[in-house]
């Protein structure tokens, strides 16, 4: 894992994720947010929506399943890469996961943790792979806690947080962040 990431989403736990052009506003002009999850835009914006934050001074990691016009293929990353500043990607795709560690960039494995059947066929492999995994819905303390000692990776608690006894549980349970649209969660 790149320290340089690592120091940044431990920095301050919340990390700011970002669905649109608001979002984007509101998380420049936010001191708190260190780290920015950056879940929208197209291959025509992402270059600017990824260089704006940059100029902001903050880390930004690009969730590639959801930048419009971008194939589930590992050329894809080579895109981001090359075409970006971004810091980081994040996928559900392990493919482009791996890809974009041989590109050296930071990489987040998003997992939908839906029913004991996901944990049970978790690839312990990812910990070669992955830097972090961010599991959704992050409202699960006891699954975080599973979660943590299976993987040995480090991981990030996102979806449908958003309250500050959210990010007490998620962190309590061993999560080393969060991630969340609610902005006026990122300032806790």
């Amino acid at each position: 894992m790149k320290q340089e990431f690592y120091d940044a989403v431990t920095s301050n736990p919340i990390i700011a994720a970002i669905k649109d052009e608001e979002g984007l506003r509101k998380c420049l002009n936010s001191g708190d947010c260190n780290v920015v999850f950056v879940l929208y835009g197209d291959v025509c914006t992402i270059a600017e929506i990824v260089e704006q934050v940059k100029n902001a001074g903050k880390t930004v990691v690009v969730h590639m399943d959801l930048v419009a016009g971008l194939s589930a293929k590992v050329e894809a990353v080579d895109f981001i890469s090359r075409y970006t500043r971004a810091d980081g990607i994040i996928s559900t795709r392990f493919e482009q996961i791996k890809r974009a560690k041989e590109l050296s960039l930071s990489t987040v494995y998003r997992i939908f943790v839906i029913d004991s059947k996901v944990m049970d066929n978790m690839n312990l492999h990812i910990k070669d792979f992955a830097d972090i995994v961010e599991i959704l819905p992050g409202l699960m303390p006891k699954i975080i806690t599973k979660m943590v000692k299976k993987l040995g990776v480090p991981i990030i608690a996102g979806g449908l947080i958003s309250e500050k006894e959210d990010v007490l549980a998620a962190l309590n349970a061993g999560a080393i962040a969060i991630s969340t649209t609610h902005s006026g969660v990122w300032e806790m």
